[in-house]
């Protein structure tokens, strides 16, 4: 473990037993010069065995995930463990408190930031938390996502792509019992690249993935289902919790994502009328909106088209976009690509 980290907790990793606490995260101000922000961690272990390291709230307005291991954290039991299961419903805290997808602490978007920094901002101290500490102790990782207010995702699974042939053979599999309707294996072109958590993980050789489970930040309700039982199948089929009840994982279609250069931005501020839906499967020079400029009623609106085949894997949620917001971003099966 990283002893230069100035987070901390009175949480015993190594004891058997459930703990719940908090990671203490230093933030002098004025008014109380020696605060911390209480990020809450639950860790459930019984005996020798495998680690997850599950997390959600890495972005405040997405609540599938935050919902999904609260609920995992009140129900699972010592006895129902082989290995241990660390849980991190609300992992940049501030930004939970806030329902923002950045920390109002210090507009610091946590999964724009790993591997971050011992003495950073607030933001850059969390991922070095996780990146130093807890990736230390983990066997498997997922950081659970979904759109937030500016998205409107197909429910997805993702995984960081690798080259070492077991590896990307571990994340194949965790995909699979994870079971998400769509699991994209990315390049790391687009996004936050090698800055976020689920690159990070693999980066350091952890099996770890992300997924998209919702829209508009509001609960839906099958991301939520997904969460619940995706979860539950990957500690059951990592032997970390083997009787836990699940479902059988549904199949999953593989995809991979065509990256920024085949996604649609916009050229102009205005007023999106999408054309497509999430999940669909649209061909090259397909119209994907129509963009109504806000000034002139009687201008006719900017009709923007697909570059390439593939699946709308997400669109921009709110209707109202200014000059470069993404609104489209595709992928294709992975075995025509």
């Amino acid at each position: 473990m990283a002893d230069n980290s100035r987070v901390w907790t009175h949480i015993d990793f190594n004891l058997d037993g459930k703990q719940a606490g908090n990671l203490h995260v230093p933030h002098s101000v004025d008014l109380s010069a020696y605060a911390m922000i209480q990020i809450p961690i639950v860790c459930i272990r019984n005996g020798e065995g495998p680690t997850a390291l599950l997390t959600a709230g890495n972005h405040g307005d997405e609540y599938e995930g935050q919902i999904a291991l609260r609920r995992l954290a009140q129900t699972l039991r010592p006895g129902d463990v082989r290995g241990r299961v660390i849980i991190v419903p609300s992992l940049n805290y501030p930004a939970v408190e806030a329902g923002r997808r950045a920390s109002p602490v210090d507009e610091g978007n946590l999964n724009r930031l790993f591997p971050g920094r011992a003495s950073g901002t607030v933001t850059e101290m969390i991922a070095h938390y996780v990146d130093s500490v807890l990736f230390a102790l983990a066997d498997v990782v997922i950081d659970l996502h979904s759109g937030g207010r500016s998205l409107d995702y197909a429910h997805t699974a993702l995984a960081q792509r690798v080259a070492d042939t077991a590896q990307d053979g571990a994340l194949r599999r965790l995909l699979a019992a994870f079971g998400a309707p769509h699991s994209v294996l990315t390049t790391g072109s687009g996004g936050g690249g090698a800055t976020t958590l689920y690159a990070a993980a693999a980066k350091r050789g952890i099996p770890a993935l992300t997924t998209e489970l919702g829209s508009g930040a509001t609960l839906d309700p099958q991301g939520l289902a997904i969460a619940e039982q995706g979860v539950r199948r990957v500690l059951r089929d990592y032997g970390i919790a083997p009787g836990l009840q699940c479902e059988p994982a549904p199949a999953t279609q593989l995809l991979t994502s065509l990256g920024p250069r085949h996604a649609i931005y916009a050229p102009c501020a205005g007023m999106m009328e999408p054309l497509a839906k999430v999940g669909e499967r649209v061909r090259e020079g397909q119209a994907a909106l129509r963009l109504h400029g806000l000034e002139d009623p009687l201008a006719p609106p900017l009709t923007l088209y697909f570059s390439a085949d593939g699946i709308v894997s997400c669109r921009r949620f709110p209707t109202l976009c200014a000059r470069g917001d993404g609104l489209f971003h595709l992928a294709a099966p992975l075995d025509e690509h």
